[in-house]
């Protein structure tokens, strides 16, 4: 790979690195679009910086890194700027003295396995109904249960309060048992 021509460069690491790029951000975001445009930024901030990169390190390392810098930009604009708002959602869990209303209390969940998340057809359903919630309710799921993050540095990496947090995790769960309710248990 001659470094001096970097349409070559560039061509070699699409080759090479598109592929694991893309399954780690279809990973986090749960979304093919929002997974083919974060690589896509990835590969032209790569284009665009191409001279700043002097070879000291594997290029996977550093495209990967330039990837989660996109994807946690994802997650930050989507928390500002959500599509669907909080109370709306929650109007339709709870009346309006904010006891459950009749048809939304939670069911039992009665099923024969053990681990639900053992099987795929669950999973799908689970990935549709993580889809479905505001874009900010999905980041901070995404970010505390399949990232493990500590509560406090999902609170930084989307600028909200604790308290904020904890009330957008409750409402998350809320919403993602209901889509599961009547998705996959009423099946």
């Amino acid at each position: 790979m001659n470094i001096d021509k970097p349409d070559e460069v560039t061509t070699c690491w699409v080759q090479l690195y598109s592929d694991g790029l893309y399954s780690w951000a279809l990973h986090k975001t749960s979304n093919k679009e929002t997974a083919e445009d974060l690589v896509q930024e990835t590969f032209l901030v790569a284009v665009k910086s191409a001279e700043q990169f002097r070879g000291d390190s594997n290029p996977k390392t550093w495209l990967f890194s330039i990837l989660n810098n996109k994807i946690n930009d994802h997650f930050r604009k989507s928390y500002r700027n959500p599509v669907i708002s909080d109370d709306a959602i929650i109007d339709l869990i709870f009346d309006e003295t904010e006891h459950w209303k009749e048809s939304q209390k939670p069911q039992p969940w009665l099923t024969e396995q053990s681990n639900l998340f053992d099987d795929a057809e669950f999973q799908a359903e689970w990935q549709k109904c993580l889809q479905r919630l505001p874009a900010h309710w999905n980041a901070a799921v995404q970010l505390k249960f399949i990232d493990e993050k500590k509560s406090e540095e999902v609170c930084q990496e989307l600028a909200i309060t604790d308290t904020n947090f904890w009330q957008i995790l409750h409402r998350a769960k809320l919403q993602l048992r209901k889509c599961l309710e009547l998705n996959w248990f009423k099946k």
